[in-house]
């Protein structure tokens, strides 16, 4: 146990931020998976809805440090090129 109050607080703010990351790589998780459900059943226009909610959540991942800004780029490519295909 810290006996350090910056390193008491620093362990406080970990752990929230540790709760937020979480729960925003989660939704993250359902909202591709939402993706990848409607493409493989090749209805278009879910896949599209998904496709926007699941881009806005990598961009705003991304951004926040949740996942590298390269991972969602590409995540969001992968998902561009499958769209088009069907």
């Amino acid at each position: 146990m810290a006996n350090i109050a910056s390193q008491i607080k620093r362990n406080r703010q970990t752990i929230v931020r540790n709760e937020r990351n979480k729960a925003t790589r989660s939704a993250l998780k359902t909202s591709l998976k939402k993706f990848r459900v409607a493409a493989e059943a090749g209805e278009r226009d879910a896949a599209t809805e998904a496709f926007r909610a699941a881009a806005r959540k990598l961009d705003k991942a991304a951004q926040s440090g949740v996942v590298h800004a390269n991972y969602a780029g590409n995540k969001k490519a992968k998902m561009a090129k499958r769209l088009a295909s069907l």
